[in-house]
């Protein structure tokens, strides 16, 4: 992914990025699904006339690849490293969650929220709209243990969604991330 010939500016408020110019929200929205258009839930293409709103992993992974600038209110740059240690102060984990988000989206994975299937993230091969998420992700550090509730726990949301379990285990000192999928069927 590469940056546009025109800067995309995100503005910083609480915990979210807006990006103001409309042509800007689309093209980004267009490039992988990142964000969404203020007041319109599920877009239906990519012609929406709504500013994008954006979380601060999406946020900090456009940061990093350079492809969006982000100021805050006074219209001041905010660096990847100021975003990182705001985004910590209100992500618990966000550090182990960006290194998983960061390695989906390189690999092409288009990444949400999963707060709606009670885990991480959720995980589209397209995009929302396009096909079902077939994943939903939980982050666990590389010191967390894995205990039998925790395979029981996933199991039973991931039967009830129709999708995979995915535990990511992130390892900020060496920056990589291992997965341990789970399928479960019916005998």
């Amino acid at each position: 992914m590469n940056s546009t010939s025109a800067e995309i500016i995100a503005e910083l408020v609480g915990d979210r990025l807006i990006i103001w110019d409309i042509t800007h929200s689309q093209e980004l929205y267009k490039t992988g699904f990142f964000g969404k258009p203020v007041g319109i839930p599920k877009p239906k293409d990519f012609n929406f006339n709504a500013p994008l709103t954006l979380d601060l992993f999406e946020g900090l992974y456009l940061l990093e690849k350079g492809v969006i600038k982000i100021v805050n209110r006074e219209g001041k740059e905010v660096t990847s490293e100021q975003l990182l240690r705001i985004a910590s102060r209100i992500h618990e984990d966000f550090k182990s969650k960006f290194i998983v988000y960061r390695d989906l989206r390189n690999k092409g994975f288009v990444v949400t929220p999963g707060i709606k299937f009670g885990c991480d993230f959720a995980i589209y091969e397209h995009g929302p709209g396009i096909d079902h998420a077939p994943a939903i992700l939980e982050v666990k550090k590389a010191d967390d243990k894995i205990d039998a509730p925790d395979f029981i726990r996933a199991g039973r949301l991931a039967t009830s969604v129709k999708k995979l379990f995915v535990f990511a285990i992130a390892d900020v000192k060496n920056n990589d991330v291992k997965y341990l999928v789970s399928k479960w069927w019916k005998a």
